[in-house]
């Protein structure tokens, strides 16, 4: 995509402002250019770097040693993505109000709790020296190649910031960053759960946090029973007050996630094949940066390695190294409990542990706020982690989250680059600090194999860890990490097929040591399945078919539900409008499918109005609550329509027919009141992408079209393979064979630079809004920047 000529239409259409203006900036913009060629001379090199860009940008790093390397990989993210890792360790450490004054205060104070910033510094001093020393590394490159641009970039100019220096605890801080994007570090689910506990009988419980049903798609063991539907005796929500009612959008969830799948070599042509596309927000430039590095060992062993490096740390992320391919998916295991803090009676600054009582910690944090005063904000602290909030008697509530522990990160990851067979990198996950992912690999001798990569808490003592617990009992909480024997592990299954999807993977005893955190129903997971269990033979055109998969398997039982019930229903303009619409129902999630968009509108009114009506039983203790997230509702609001007992219909309902009549015209009259009615509402205008630069949504719409990706109608939606909203999705899309990379594709939303006047902005976007796969290997090299000591 030319993203120049759409800068120079921008600049054109500032008309209207003195063309010496419109002159200075262009200098100024192009004083922020990344250098893409030439030389660069450094003192902290021992031997010389190339580093060639093909026509996508893609930067293949060709080093003697890995140290020189990280100097440069260093250098050259600064100037490609210098403010968007500054948004990263400011958001982790809670420091952005620092750069946008008083409106980026709450998250600020949400993020300062976790002190992530005195955290990593500890971190870093714990570290093996070869990994402190690549990480010092790596900040020495950033800052050269941040120091080398003769004026700072773009945004902090439109933002009117000057770009602090990098320092060694900011790349961990990074990796934080993302586990506050793919954990629940307030664990809102968990204190929700404990009112719906403590307000609900255990059968209405029970029935709403069903762990699993027919959609479950795990690796090991079968689908989980769906609870019961509770007696009138138990609960009759018809009694309730309607005033409590108060329906939120609980329908659908966009969760962080991701798909990852592979097959052995006996399906494909000798070596495994492991697809991954990792389901995030979406932003421009993409949070990805595709990389190859090629590098010798001390020992001298050539390592080749291509994939997504994330600009902030020195790691290549996923990728193919030629005997290893991998990827990742958010595993939703629970890192996050809550424990009740009993303070000591004698002393009110102390509280109880099995030890006996221990003083109270408070940390002062200073908040700095860009135009206003500064905010003190002062943190009490367990061993077990801070206080941040009360449970359902008023007892405080200590956040225990993995990322908090010491440990909990390191640099591990980096030495998957020399992995060999899936045993080497197997055991390298489950070493790595990051936020625990599924892990899966292939090789190149056709074996694959899964396991969690990341720290495990290692839980003992009776107490149900989905609910806040008393930790100050002998032999209850977290006894440090999850051994490495005890890590759950599944290699060369029979089947020759791996897959995840944030769903489930497996079954006790290891679900009982990874425990629940969200986990995602298993439709996606089980259309992957599914998808893979129908060939007997697998390119990577056959992944990326999967992978693009737009069939909405999971609506048709909802589209015939829909179907019958307006059969039934009295004559009238909407509801002849929307069975006419339900006419053009293709069986996909396609951008031109009206049927699709309507059921999909439907089916949210229906469980928002079916699970309000239990959220309305809560509120008679609770008034404030609102429903988590229940990724399994699914469960319990179709076994209810299926059921239909009247002692569950929300209050104000007469039946189950007119509950869902009802539904049906909320959403049509949505649909229909429109231009053009229900017929002009397509499922590409609700899913048109705005995949936006985090700086446009503070200019006007004209210029933030400029910096923007082009809105664009997208197919596919939660719940089947091609995830897609219009500000969510693939972050990255790829399929490989490890050693046979050259077959490989890999496609990215959003673009390689964050310059708008750099030609790789928005480079292979179109691609792959399109669906159209790109070489997994970078190009030919059409400039080379050379670094010298």
């Amino acid at each position: 995509m030319p993203r120049p000529n759409r800068l120079r239409s921008f600049l054109a259409a500032l008309l209207l402002i003195p063309a010496a203006i419109v002159f200075a900036a262009w200098l100024l913009l192009r004083g922020s250019l990344p250098q893409y060629d030439g030389r660069v001379a450094s003192s902290a090199l021992a031997q010389p770097v190339d580093v060639e860009r093909d026509a996508l940008g893609t930067a293949t790093f060709r080093a003697k040693s890995r140290r020189d390397l990280v100097w440069a990989l260093g250098f050259v993210h600064a100037q490609e993505r210098y403010f968007e890792m500054d948004l990263l360790r400011r958001r982790a450490a809670g420091e952005l109000a620092e750069m946008f004054g008083a409106v980026a205060l709450p998250a600020d104070r949400l993020a300062r709790a976790h002190r992530m910033r005195a955290r990593m510094q500890a971190t870093v001093a714990a570290l093996p020296e070869w990994q402190r020393d690549e990480i010092e590394r790596y900040a020495d490159g950033v800052n050269a190649g941040l120091g080398a641009l003769s004026v700072r970039p773009f945004a902090y100019l439109l933002t009117s910031n000057t770009p602090a220096a990098w320092r060694s605890e900011d790349t961990l801080l990074v990796v934080a960053a993302m586990a506050f994007t793919l954990n629940d570090a307030e664990n809102k689910r968990e204190l929700a759960q404990a009112r719906m506990r403590a307000a609900l009988p255990e059968s209405a419980f029970r029935l709403l946090m069903a762990g699993g049903g027919e959609w479950d798609a795990p690796l090991a063991g079968a689908a989980l029973p769906v609870p019961p539907v509770p007696a009138a005796a138990d609960l009759d929500l018809r009694s309730l007050d309607p005033a409590l009612l108060k329906p939120t959008d609980t329908a659908v969830a966009a969760l962080p996630g991701s798909n990852s799948f592979a097959v052995g070599g006996a399906l494909a042509d000798g070596a495994a094949l492991v697809a991954n596309d990792m389901h995030l927000e979406l932003r421009v430039p993409s949070l990805w940066f595709r990389a190859r590095f090629v590098y010798s060992t001390d020992e001298g062993r050539e390592v080749d390695v291509t994939g997504a490096s994330l600009p902030g740390t020195p790691a290549m992320i996923v990728g193919s190294n030629g005997h290893v391919a991998w990827g990742f998916t958010n595993s939703y295991i629970d890192t996050t409990d809550w424990v009740r803090v009993k303070r000591d009676a004698a002393d009110p600054r102390r509280y109880l542990t099995a030890q006996g009582p221990e003083p109270l910690v408070e940390k002062t944090e200073t908040l700095r706020v860009r135009g206003g005063a500064d905010e003190t904000l002062r943190v009490e602290e367990t061993r077990w982690g801070p206080i941040l909030a009360e449970d359902t008697d008023g007892t405080p509530l200590a956040l225990a989250w993995t990322a908090q522990m010491p440990g909990a990160f390191n640099l591990d990851l980096e030495r998957i680059e020399r992995a060999s067979n899936v045993d080497e990198a197997t055991a390298i996950a489950r070493e790595s600090g990051l936020p625990p992912q599924n892990f899966v690999v292939g090789d190149r001798d056709g074996r694959v194999a899964w396991t969690i990569a990341g720290r495990i808490p290692r839980r003992i003592g009776a107490y149900d860890a989905t609910l806040p617990a008393d930790w100050s009992q002998p032999g209850t909480g977290w006894d440090g990490w999850l051994p490495d024997h005890d890590y759950p592990r599944i290699a060369d299954p029979s089947s020759q097929r791996l897959w995840t999807a944030n769903q489930r993977v497996t079954d006790l005893p290891w679900l009982a040591v990874l425990g629940d955190g969200g986990y995602d129903l298993g439709a996606r997971a089980g259309q992957i399945r599914d998808a893979l269990a129908a060939r007997g033979r697998f390119a990577p055109d056959d992944l990326l078919a999967i992978q693009l998969d737009d069939r909405a398997r999971f609506l048709e039982h909802w589209k015939d539900l829909l179907q019958r019930e307006l059969d039934r229903a009295p004559a009238s303009a909407l509801t002849d409008a929307m069975r006419r619409a339900l006419k053009d129902w293709s069986g996909h999630a396609s951008i031109d499918s009206v049927a699709y968009r309507l059921v999909r509108a439907w089916r949210g009114e229906v469980v928002d109005t079916v699970l309000d009506g239990f959220a309305a039983a809560v509120r008679r203790r609770f008034p404030d609550f609102t429903l988590p997230k229940l990724a399994q509702s699914e469960y319990a609001v179709w076994k209810l329509v299926d059921e239909r007992p009247a002692h569950l219909l929300p209050p104000g309902q007469a039946d189950w027919d007119a509950l869902l009549l009802a539904c049906a015209e909320r959403a049509g009259k949505a649909l229909d009141a429109q231009p053009g009615g229900i017929a002009a509402r397509s499922w590409g205008e609700r899913n048109t992408a705005r995949i936006a630069h985090p700086v446009s949504r503070g200019l006007p719409a004209f210029l933030a079209r400029f910096l923007d990706m082009p809105h664009e109608p997208l197919p596919g939606d939660s719940n089947l393979p091609r995830v897609q909203a219009p500000g969510f999705g693939a972050s990255e899309r790829f399929a490989v064979a490890p050693g046979q990379e050259a077959k490989g594709f890999f496609m990215m939303p959003g673009g390689q630079s964050g310059h708008p006047l750099s030609p790789y902005y928005g480079s292979g976007h179109a691609d792959w809004v399109a669906g159209r796969p790109t070489p997994f290997l970078p190009g030919p090299a059409q400039r080379v920047l050379h670094f010298s000591p």
